[in-house]
């Protein structure tokens, strides 16, 4: 049976993550396509930079940044993740439908949403996010676990069967967080499977607010997302005048939390 572009190039890029490599002959006897339809897909994958295309085939690009644990992101700039968390829950409102990723910075988003009773449609990947939700005979979100791979690492969900579960939905709002942001504008992530899952939430999304402090200006994930352009809103903490300048000329709408420096 065919298998759609969008989850046979979700396939290609976890043959890539566990592999290392792919050649056009094994996508076509995986997926019984043309050759020139397996190099579309590659060609679509290097875009997005999961992928470094090869002769015959791809290969995965370098790795420009390492990925650290849920556990070790909570205790990383705890005081920038409660601010934005608080400028990020005022955008909410009763009733939405919202979509909360994986990021360390949403965890404390999810927190607020218990401690002050929102009435909220939650929909995520985040184990944690789930188990903040869920944990309290009082909390006021309905709750929707988007299923698939578990990731230990991230405490996620994510492969095709978590993409596939994301398009299953739509939500007024997104809020998200990424590994790092390019002096070109790419959101991008230290992992292909979570930048699917991300790609697929923001187009899922009416609205969508990214969560950013001052590290994620200098860092940068291996894995692009989309362009800056395509969120609605950045909530930024600490940067300064010149980056706010940058990013709006990169078409980002920036509101900060406040803590900008002087």
């Amino acid at each position: 049976m065919a298998v759609l572009g969008e989850t046979r190039r979700s396939l290609v890029a976890e043959m890539l993550q566990s592999s290392g490599a792919v050649t056009i002959t094994d996508l076509q006897a995986r997926f019984g396509v043309s050759p020139m339809t397996a190099r579309r897909d590659l060609a679509v994958l290097e875009e997005r930079g999961v992928a470094r295309r090869t002769h015959g085939g791809a290969v995965l690009p370098s790795i420009a940044a390492p990925e650290n644990s849920f556990r070790q992101r909570l205790r990383d700039a705890p005081e920038a993740k409660a601010r934005l968390a608080e400028a990020a829950f005022s955008l909410l409102s009763p009733g939405e439908t919202v979509f909360l990723d994986a990021s360390s910075t949403t965890y404390h988003v999810a927190r607020l949403i218990v401690e002050r009773g929102l009435a909220l449609r939650v929909i995520t990947n985040s184990l944690p996010v789930l188990q903040e939700l869920s944990g309290c005979d009082q909390a006021a979100a309905d709750v929707i676990a988007i299923g698939g791979t578990f990731r230990r690492l991230t405490c996620s969900y994510v492969g095709p069967a978590a993409v596939r579960s994301v398009r299953d939905h739509f939500a007024d709002r997104l809020l998200m967080s990424v590994t790092g942001v390019t002096p070109t504008g790419m959101l991008t992530d230290a992992d292909v499977l979570e930048a699917e899952v991300k790609r697929a939430m923001l187009e899922q999304a009416d609205q969508s607010a990214l969560l950013l402090d001052e590290s994620k200006l200098t860092a940068r994930g291996r894995q692009a997302i989309a362009p800056i352009a395509k969120v609605s809103l950045i909530l930024a903490d600490g940067l300064g005048a010149h980056d706010h300048e940058r990013l709006a000329e990169l078409g980002a709408t920036v509101r900060g939390t406040g803590a900008e420096p002087q």
